[in-house]
């Protein structure tokens, strides 16, 4: 089959954490047989910000790292849709792309054989519901989205009519243990800083408790202002600035634990949706400790594949245990390996995404049938 992927960006993930998803998604689609094009605006803010801290030089990087991954970069005036569309047989437009290439993808596809998905990775429903009303999704197949409190908000807003819940997963191909001769520190945790949308949690679950128990911390992001960097100092944590995600699981594997502290978006309004450091945490088999979230689709088992905490004490105490009973850690590994590869991984979504187009396609020869039928 042939896909074309509209992604905000493929070679960046400078603050843009929803690249590892569909980075996978892709991998596992070539991995397959599938001819798989992926197209990013020339000028997309992620891409603009990594060349700009790192250069040439991160592109080139990524091209290593994802031999079989490329991507057309456009400007969207002069993207001639029709010729990349086709016999096209299936697309994807990520939510993070200008409305306009989303309402012209649905024209230019309405009518055809071509299977159209919006894929939503972000809380923008929740957070900016007039940015949602705003799109063109009538001529889409439907809209993938990554947890159940999103696709309930598509169902319900009336912003489409056909939603499945697509969760993101884990890049087996990359994100897995490693062995390293040492560990260089007790705790890291990558992620940005942000737009303080979980700024009190992060003193609370992370900076606090690293800076009581005296670990040895490094910390790795983007967008980080100057008082944070100056906390971060005070505590006694490293900060590492940018870090390509390709290079997450060999940091990961030089320490003993790390953490996820969801935004508070997802904490507060849209359940069930962890962020994608968890799946990967979890893949790369680093004891993980999570600040409290409500896994509504049973995702995973709370303190069986990650341990569970409600505020900074009970983050505290958990850390002191993974330090000291290494037997808890080895168990905390074991079992948080076992539920990625049975459930959360890229090749389990891609399946899912062609048991979709199964479901599509019977719908269309139950109605082709009932056409004829009444003929």
């Amino acid at each position: 089959m042939k896909f074309v992927l509209f992604y905000h960006s493929l070679v960046s993930d400078w603050n843009h954490g929803n690249a590892h998803f569909l980075r996978g998604v892709a991998s596992e689609l070539i991995a397959r047989g599938h001819t798989v094009a992926i197209y990013e605006p020339q000028n997309g803010w992620s891409r603009t910000n990594l060349l700009t801290e790192r250069g040439q030089v991160a592109v080139d990087e990524f091209a290593r790292a994802y031999p079989e991954l490329e991507s057309h970069c456009y400007q969207l005036e002069s993207l001639d849709l029709d010729q990349v569309l086709q016999d096209v047989d299936v697309v994807l437009v990520h939510e993070w792309n200008d409305a306009e290439l989303v309402r012209k993808v649905g024209e230019r596809t309405r009518g055809t054989r071509c299977r159209v998905f919006f894929h939503d990775t972000h809380h923008r429903s929740v957070t900016a519901p007039k940015t949602m009303e705003a799109l063109h999704l009538e001529h889409y197949s439907g809209v993938l989205a990554f947890g159940r409190s999103i696709a309930d908000r598509y169902l319900d807003c009336g912003w489409s009519q056909r939603v499945w819940v697509w969760h993101e997963a884990a890049d087996t191909r990359r994100f897995r243990p490693l062995r390293v001769d040492a560990h260089e520190g007790d705790l890291v945790w990558i992620g940005n800083w942000g737009d303080e949308e979980r700024t009190s949690e992060l003193h609370e679950f992370l900076i606090e408790p690293a800076r009581e128990l005296g670990l040895a911390t490094q910390i790795f992001g983007v967008r980080y202002p100057p008082e944070a960097l100056a906390t971060l100092a005070d505590a006694g944590i490293d900060y590492g600035g940018a870090l390509a995600n390709y290079r997450v699981p060999a940091t990961f594997a030089r320490y003993l634990m790390t953490v996820h502290v969801p935004r508070r978006a997802y904490a507060d309004s849209l359940v069930g949706v962890p962020t994608i450091r968890m799946f990967e945490a979890l893949a790369c088999g680093i004891p993980l400790i999570s600040a409290l979230w409500e896994d509504s689709e049973r995702l995973f088992r709370a303190n069986v594949d990650y341990l569970s905490v409600g505020n900074g004490r009970q983050m505290r105490e958990c850390m002191r245990a993974i330090l000291a009973d290494r037997t808890l850690a080895a168990s905390l590994t074991r079992h948080g390996l076992e539920t990625i590869s049975a459930r959360h991984t890229c090749k389990h979504r891609v399946e899912e995404l062609f048991g979709i187009l199964d479901e599509l396609n019977g719908m269309r020869r139950e109605l082709v049938g009932c056409s004829a039928a009444q003929a």
